[in-house]
């Protein structure tokens, strides 16, 4: 398998080289030259496959001949080692939870996968592998906990101080070692912005060996759809629509990549919260990119989604063709808490605000489908708050209160960000 960039001025590469590059040289984003479909009997047997079986044969074709298929296989085990349960909440809608893995996110799956491939690609080079990552919420925790004490492999993660909750930033910035955590006097969207300028900062990359581990990276991208297998395995009825949280669009884009190889479902809807580019492109057709707007769901609080790129090379840049098959909605942190309570009143079940946003743009549908519920409640000090009761929480975050926070402070001076990297040599 080949990946081109969707800016199509940069040359294309293999798997290996798309994984350790992380970005194109010219800015755009690694998508495979041809999607692969599904093969002849995959969704006949679909209901006795093993998570890791799933994970293996679906992301063989993109992986090529990079990695040896023992080796892949192993890979597959160790990413997806948790449960992914499809939980009913009502009579009409499940909820599907990725919050079992090691640091209570969906991100866990693609950190895991992407730590397993740098580490083995490494492997095979002797120089030091950087990995910088943007996060607004989870990413920065499951990167940090998916790469800690990878031998050859640092790790810089970039939060927006004072917009993250208190778990989130203990998971990323409580662990030392080869990782290190910086606190941004901005937004997410500088964060981004940071990441992206080192990235393609040809002198830099000249004397550091430099990758990303956001959504951009492919091997982070593309093993997403292992969830929405799992979803569809223990669905039972008619087609269910799926609806996402979305902020960066690299999970929902990852479904209907399963989609459109194969899997069968009846519709995506992209759940945003204020910050609603994408509802808008959907309405009007127009992209236009902002600042983007702090909410309670603020792992989505992006202006500038960088994966709808992709969204967009999987349906041919064909705007009505896309409309087919992906809606978009915008709600607001009132509905947001309101749905909350009201999900909790009624059904006994403890929504985040991630998964409030997704859980109502699907309900307002009327329609029977399942809403992703990307991150455990404990994650969100908002839960509490709005809820009235406390959130158990697992034995995992009970030791993070013990440790000791550790972060550097840093404005959006892109100059400040390129002497960490030099020091990191």
């Amino acid at each position: 398998m080949q990946y081109f960039s969707t800016n199509r001025k940069a040359p294309h590469v293999s798997f290996r080289e798309a994984v350790i590059r992380g970005q194109p040289d010219d800015k755009g984003l690694y998508f495979p030259e041809e999607i692969p479909r599904l093969p002849a009997g995959f969704l006949d047997d679909l209901h006795k496959k093993s998570n890791e079986q799933i994970a293996f044969e679906v992301i063989r074709p993109y992986a090529g001949d990079d990695i040896a298929e023992e080796k892949l296989y192993e890979i597959c085990v160790e990413t997806v080692d948790f449960p992914f349960p499809l939980v009913s909440v009502s009579e009409n809608i499940s909820a599907l939870e990725l919050f079992h893995g090691p640091t209570l996110a969906f991100k866990d799956v693609g950190a895991r996968f992407m730590s397993r491939c740098l580490r083995h690609f490494s492997s095979e080079k002797s120089e030091k592998t950087i990995v910088i990552v943007a996060t607004s919420g989870d990413t920065g925790g499951a990167v940090a906990n998916g790469f800690y004490g990878v031998e050859g492999v640092e790790v810089v993660i970039l939060y927006p101080k004072g917009k993250v909750s208190r778990v989130q930033e203990l998971q990323l910035t409580t662990l030392g070692g080869n990782v290190t955590a910086l606190e941004v006097d901005g937004v997410f969207d500088d964060c981004q912005a940071l990441a992206k300028q080192a990235l393609a900062d040809a002198e830099l990359q000249k004397r550091v060996f430099l990758t990303s581990a956001n959504s951009i990276n492919a091997a982070r991208w593309l093993p997403q759809q292992f969830c929405y297998f799992y979803a569809i395995r223990d669905w039972e009825g008619a087609l269910p629509v799926i609806s996402v949280p979305s902020g960066n669009f690299g999970n929902i884009c990852a479904g209907i990549l399963a989609h459109i190889s194969g899997l069968p479902v009846a519709k995506f809807i992209a759940a945003c919260n204020a910050n609603d580019v994408i509802p808008d492109f959907l309405r009007t057709g127009s992209l236009e990119p902002r600042a983007s707007v702090a909410t309670l769901s603020n792992a989505m609080d992006v202006g500038n989604p960088s994966n709808f790129v992709r969204i967009l090379e999987i349906f041919g840049h064909d705007f009505v063709n896309l409309k087919e098959k992906l809606e978009a909605v915008s709600i607001s942190d009132e509905t947001t808490a309101a749905t909350m309570r009201e999900v909790f009143d009624a059904y006994g079940y403890m929504l985040d605000p991630h998964g409030a946003v997704g859980y109502r743009a699907l309900a307002d549908t009327g329609r029977k489908g399942i809403f992703l519920e990307t991150a455990h409640p404990v994650k969100f000090d908002s839960v509490t708050e709005i809820l009235g009761v406390e959130v158990e929480p697992p034995e995992n975050v009970r030791e993070l209160f013990e440790r000791e926070k550790g972060s550097t402070q840093l404005g959006t001076n892109y100059s400040d960000l390129r002497d960490i990297l030099l020091r990191e040599i």
